[in-house]
């Protein structure tokens, strides 16, 4: 990894969203609090239904006296508060579910309850709620293991390596199987691993997480370090969301696109060498067979020929960012706050 000058920040504010409201499930989350902020700024009038299960709530606060957001906590299972949160949407952006390999394990049952199946009934209503484009937010980890000599293709066969994998593609199945069928213009997301910063900031992501040990001067222990992943900013797949829904329909309905940039894939080691470049002197140890060997890299030349979706920002500049906060005291308390993380559920029980 070399160090490239920044890009400028071309903010999705420029898509003008006037005279469209944007239904938000997961609004309150890592990447739904970018969404929604970027959402206003753009005109629309924002939607959003969060069950909180993180406590998380305080990622939207400093929006709550918008007079263009609504915000209601409620369970994207329960058909009631779905159908309340969804009166006048024109659109809508399925966010929620439980995210991540670790808490999908943890909490196997709910998984699948939310992930799949409630993400499922979601896709079912969408004629019945007046829904005209509706976005659903996949993962790239659904290639699971593949040659990193090739790059991984929407059309490349899937690989799960997860509970949580299984429950995207499942979704993703059920989208494209009813794509024919439905008014509503449906598309699949699948989104390289997420970096950047957040309201609802998250460091147990590997960008994040790998830069906080180091920055704070804590040994890390890294397995399977030269197994390959992409990586994405939020606030680019804030963009390239908002890019779908605002593209021509025949060319999103039915589609599946992979959200990231080519040239962001790097191998976990890559990742480490380039954080050392701004913390010196701080122990790391490598070891193999750790608990997720998935290894992909993945093409996003068709976001880019058919949408012209270009990312803005790069690991490399964000790292230096980053571990510049954390050493000025920015984050002190990560490691004993569970906000900073999918770790724990706090309200999953089913409220219908």
């Amino acid at each position: 990894m070399t160090g490239e000058p920044a890009p400028i920040d071309e903010r999705t504010s420029h898509v003008d969203f006037s005279g469209r409201t944007v239904l938000v499930v997961g609004g309150a989350g890592y990447v739904g609090s970018v969404l929604v902020t970027e959402l206003l700024r753009a005109g629309a009038e924002v939607r959003v239904l969060d069950q909180l299960i993180y406590d998380n709530g305080f990622a939207l606060a400093h929006l709550l006296d918008d007079p263009h957001l609504w915000f209601r906590r409620g369970d994207l299972r329960s058909r009631d508060d779905l159908a309340e949160a969804a009166a006048g949407a024109t659109d809508l952006v399925l966010l929620a579910s439980l995210v991540g390999d670790p808490i999908c394990k943890a909490y196997p049952e709910l998984a699948r309850e939310i992930n799949e199946n409630g993400a499922k009934r979601i896709v079912d209503h969408l004629d019945d709620m007046g829904i005209r484009r509706f976005v659903f937010t996949s993962t790239c980890s659904n290639y699971g293991i593949h040659e990193s000599s090739r790059l991984a293709t929407e059309e490349s066969a899937l690989n799960p390596q997860s509970l949580y994998a299984h429950t995207k593609i499942e979704v993703e199945k059920h989208v494209l199987d009813r794509a024919g069928e439905l008014a509503c213009a449906t598309t699949v997301l699948r989104i390289a691993t997420a970096y950047g910063l957040s309201p609802r900031m998250r460091f147990d992501l590997t960008v994040s997480q790998f830069a906080w040990e180091l920055a704070t001067g804590r040994p890390l222990q890294v397995y399977d370090a030269d197994t390959w992943r992409p990586y994405c900013h939020v606030r680019d797949i804030c963009k390239a969301i908002m890019t779908t829904l605002t593209s021509e329909e025949s060319v999103i309905r039915g589609e599946v696109f992979n959200v990231g940039d080519t040239s962001q894939q790097f191998t976990k080691r890559m990742v480490v060498d380039e954080i050392r470049r701004h913390v010196r002197d701080v122990p790391v140890t490598y070891g193999d067979k750790g608990s997720d060997p998935r290894n992909y890299r993945v093409s996003f030349d068709k976001i880019a020929r058919l949408l012209d979706f270009r990312c803005d920002h790069t690991v490399q500049d964000y790292l230096a960012r980053l571990t510049a906060a954390v050493q000025a005291g920015i984050f002190p308390d990560v490691g004993a706050n569970p906000r900073f993380g999918n770790y724990k559920v706090i309200h999953g029980e089913p409220t219908h």
